[in-house]
């Protein structure tokens, strides 16, 4: 047992020694690795390109050249690019905005249909004979003033009951605004715009102490307003009046050949989408008649019965912010963008075309103005300086649309009407001459 134990005790030391022996192996080698990293750390250091380093031969020193007309190629091309991604995006965000708009559209014409609904959802019986009215007034849309913040600071200032006079000018018809705008100071009318197409007119309105309005810059619509007569500029109202109805304003559009000698604002009925101004030169051709027309080769059907009425004046009407109304703005701006058109015969066609197969008609409700207090020129010079009666009527506004010489003619009507001279309207011919 005891040969046993001292062989034993001997193994455990041989162990032990061997152990010994792989420790100090293993630190060897280790040592001999941290040795070789520091060393190559301090050849890297003092000889970054190697023992055996040469410079480049000239050839590949004109390849470095190269290389960077080639960066500065690529970076001409890449601002190329940035420039055509930031003309895209213009793009796009215009295309959102458009988009945005129809939605903003399609959901008031949710809301007012909604509208409609809680309105006609509830079954009536129809009342006694001659008791029954149906429903006239559309209701307004809800006012954005995302649409145009500036154009709603400006209203917020100007306008009474949410109404305004509007009207557009450039510098061909800077004599015809000073009429127009001098007269309104004299009745009293303080809420009124100018839409200014142009740096002239937006100098002389503020010169004027007139409220004066510059749209932002629109290059198709600027060069039409700059340029244009009044037949072009006549056709730009329609788009620009659209942001007027969307911010929830009523307007009085008015041309500026138009002399004003009350409120028109205390004249309005204000029932209907669009109240207008009439061609017209009596009752029947304004308010509508019956005319037969005569066709004798049908024998017995020979007269045919048809519904007649002189068109409404696109330069002076009223009109309320509702979905017919806007929708009235879109059509006829659409059809005159696309077709050569007057602009007031697109407007009667819109507002009168029935629906009928392939077609929707607009359905707007409409009145009719009394086209002796909201006078043309016809209805002036061919028959009321003539009668004695009607001479003495105080209209509320004139427009000088049916006579070309406008300006002497504006002029002749302040006399007669602001002035007293009785013989002011008298030696103008009734028609153009």
């Amino acid at each position: 047992m005891g040969n046993g134990r001292r062989e034993s005790g001997s193994g455990q030391l041989i162990r032990n020694t061997s152990s010994l022996v792989r420790s100090v192996r293993g630190s060897r080698i280790s040592i001999a690795v941290l040795i070789g990293i520091l060393l190559g750390c301090i050849f890297a250091f003092f000889f970054p390109h190697g023992f055996f380093f040469s410079p480049p031969p000239p050839h590949l020193v004109s390849k470095v050249g190269s290389t960077q007309c080639e960066s500065s190629e690529r970076i001409n091309m890449l601002k190329s690019e940035f420039v055509s991604a930031s003309e895209k995006n213009a793009e796009l965000k215009k295309q959102i905005r458009q988009l945005t708009e129809r939605l903003q559209l399609a959901e008031q014409r949710k809301d007012q249909a909604q509208k409609q609904v809680l309105v006609l959802g509830e079954q009536h019986k129809a009342g006694s004979f001659g008791t029954v009215k149906g429903l006239r007034t559309n209701p307004t849309v809800v006012p954005d003033d995302s649409v145009n913040p500036r154009l709603s600071k400006i209203l917020e200032k100007i306008a009474v009951n949410k109404e305004v006079i509007v009207a557009l000018a450039n510098s061909n018809v800077k004599e015809m605004l000073e009429v127009w705008f001098t007269n309104i100071k004299r009745v009293g009318i303080p809420n009124y715009l100018v839409v200014a197409l142009d740096e002239d007119i937006t100098n002389f309105c503020q010169i004027n102490n007139v409220p004066v309005y510059k749209r932002d810059p629109d290059e198709g619509i600027d060069s039409v307003g700059r340029a244009g007569g009044n037949h072009a500029v006549s056709g730009l109202k329609f788009r620009i009046l659209r942001e007027f109805l969307q911010l929830g304003y009523s307007v009085l559009l008015s041309d500026v050949d138009i002399v004003y000698l009350q409120n028109p604002f205390n004249h309005l009925y204000r029932d209907s989408d669009v109240e207008s101004m009439t061609d017209g030169h009596n009752n029947m051709t304004a308010y509508g008649y019956n005319d037969v027309f005569d066709e004798p080769s049908m024998g017995w059907a020979r007269y045919a019965h048809t519904m007649r009425i002189w068109v409404y004046n696109s330069g002076f009407f009223y009109i309320r912010p509702t979905i017919p109304s806007i929708e009235l703005l879109d059509r006829v701006a659409s059809r005159l963008s696309s077709e050569k058109a007057w602009d007031q015969a697109v407007f009667n066609e819109e507002l009168f075309y029935p629906s009928h197969p392939g077609y929707d008609g607009l359905h707007a409700s409409r009145r009719t103005m009394d086209f002796y207090l909201f006078m043309n020129s016809k209805v002036l010079f061919k028959t009321v300086r003539k009668d004695a009666k009607l001479s003495k009527i105080k209209p509320v506004i004139i427009h000088v649309n049916y006579h070309p010489d406008k300006f002497p003619r504006m002029k002749a009507i302040v006399e007669y009407y602001v002035n007293g001279k009785q013989d002011a309207l008298k030696y103008f011919p009734d028609g153009s001459g």
